[in-house]
């Protein structure tokens, strides 16, 4: 009976040292800054209409170098073809917004050693890669109504003219970023940190097709008013390019970090 009480001691003892290590490893905070998007509607400018976004960081540090990382995050993308200088741009009269969710998960690998708590690794840069899913929802402006443009097929999904279904609202991104991060004292740390998303969708801004679909067609099928948001050019014309289709559209987050350690510091952290 004595030896195993002492067994049970001893590995509650184990436990508790290995829930206080992964607690020292453990920081959790926030992101606050902005996003925006790249695609048909804006493929240049990667700063262009940014928009408020934040969200919740966690970091699991392996050891000085590298950590994982999660991440929840919100934001809203969008462009409009207003605001372009192109003439033939401004023609087409595009326009979107969108509110993006994102649950992400990776690696971040710091350029030089950094521990919170430690007086010598105090801070670094660092690169992130990652996987995140994503739930996106493209809407315009119409008659001082937001409309989702989803549902209405407005390349034709879910008619004759077009083979494909209604893409999906919920996708795959790959997170690529790079950041800089700081201790402040002993148990929290700041940083900058910007990330860009690679998306296996065109239909973020919710043009995907390189040109218009026969609007009479569209319309008896899908409506009168997929038929009208298909088509905005000022001229009226449908042989003009409504997008790109051998290109995928891309997202980024971006803005300052603070993460605190959820315990004490760890004496035999590795370096």
């Amino acid at each position: 009976m004595k030896h195993f009480l002492l067994f049970i001691s001893m590995l509650a003892l184990q436990l508790h040292a290995q829930q206080q290590n992964h607690r020292s490893r453990s920081e959790l905070g926030l992101i606050l800054g902005g996003s925006n998007y790249l695609g048909d509607l804006n493929s240049y400018n990667p700063f262009y209409n940014v928009k408020p976004a934040g969200g919740i960081l966690y970091r699991y540090n392996v050891h000085s170098r590298l950590c994982w990382r999660g991440s929840l995050l919100y934001g809203n993308v969008g462009a409009a073809d207003s605001d372009a200088s192109d003439a033939l741009l401004k023609n087409r009269n595009l326009s979107f917004q969108s509110t993006i969710y994102e649950l992400g998960g990776g690696l971040e690998f710091s350029y030089l050693p950094f521990q919170l708590g430690h007086d010598k690794y105090r801070g670094t840069a660092y690169v992130m890669v990652g996987v995140s899913l994503f739930h996106m929802n493209p809407k315009t402006e119409y008659n001082g109504e937001m409309i989702e443009l989803q549902p209405l097929g407005t390349e034709g999904q879910g008619s004759s003219l077009n083979s494909e279904g209604h893409y999906s609202l919920t996708q795959l991104s790959v997170p690529l970023g790079v950041g800089v991060k700081f201790a402040i004292g002993k148990r929290s740390a700041i940083g900058l940190e910007y990330g860009i998303r690679k998306t296996f969708t065109d239909y973020l801004d919710d043009v995907g097709g390189n040109g218009y679909v026969d609007a009479s067609v569209l319309s008896d099928e899908n409506g009168p008013l997929a038929a009208t948001l298909s088509n905005r050019s000022l001229d009226g014309s449908r042989f003009g390019k409504r997008g790109t289709a051998s290109s995928k559209d891309w997202y980024s987050f971006f803005g300052a970090t603070l993460t605190f350690r959820l315990g004490k510091p760890n004496k035999c952290f590795n370096h």
